[in-house]
């Protein structure tokens, strides 16, 4: 949704007072681009998801049973965790971070079709109960 006139007007004023106030920060902040830092983290991501496997497969070579499984399940969770940062990463870079996210009230209303949940029924009844129709 657009800004108003007023808006506009008022965010335009805040910035040109963020300039006085501290220009180097208002030039760091503007010059960061959100899609860099996903980037990075991507970049960060498959470096450890690599990490884990070289963990996994050392684990594997050593000789000492009791450390292959320790170390073998400690290189399967890095690479478990860093999968799963990296595909936070990903989602956000693309742009389907938390913002676009659909609220789940109104994924649970689609999943169901028309047909209105409990709650709405309980409201419903308890609306008519005090505007005094049952």
């Amino acid at each position: 949704m657009p800004l108003s006139e007023h808006e506009q007007r008022m965010l335009d004023q805040i910035e040109r007072a963020l300039y006085a106030e501290d220009p180097k920060f208002a030039n760091t902040v503007r010059q960061t681009n959100p899609a860099v830092h996903y980037k990075r983290w991507i970049i960060k991501a498959v470096l450890g998801f690599v990490i884990g496997v070289i963990l996994l497969l050392a684990g594997l070579l050593i000789g000492n049973p009791v450390m292959q499984v320790l170390i073998s399940v400690l290189g399967f969770i890095v690479m478990l965790a860093c999968f799963l940062w990296g595909a936070n990463a990903w989602r956000k870079a693309a742009g389907g971070g938390a913002e676009a996210a659909v609220p789940a009230a109104d994924t649970k209303q689609k999943r169901k079709g028309t047909r209105p949940g409990m709650m709405h029924r309980f409201e419903e009844r308890w609306r008519r109960r005090q505007e005094g129709e049952e």
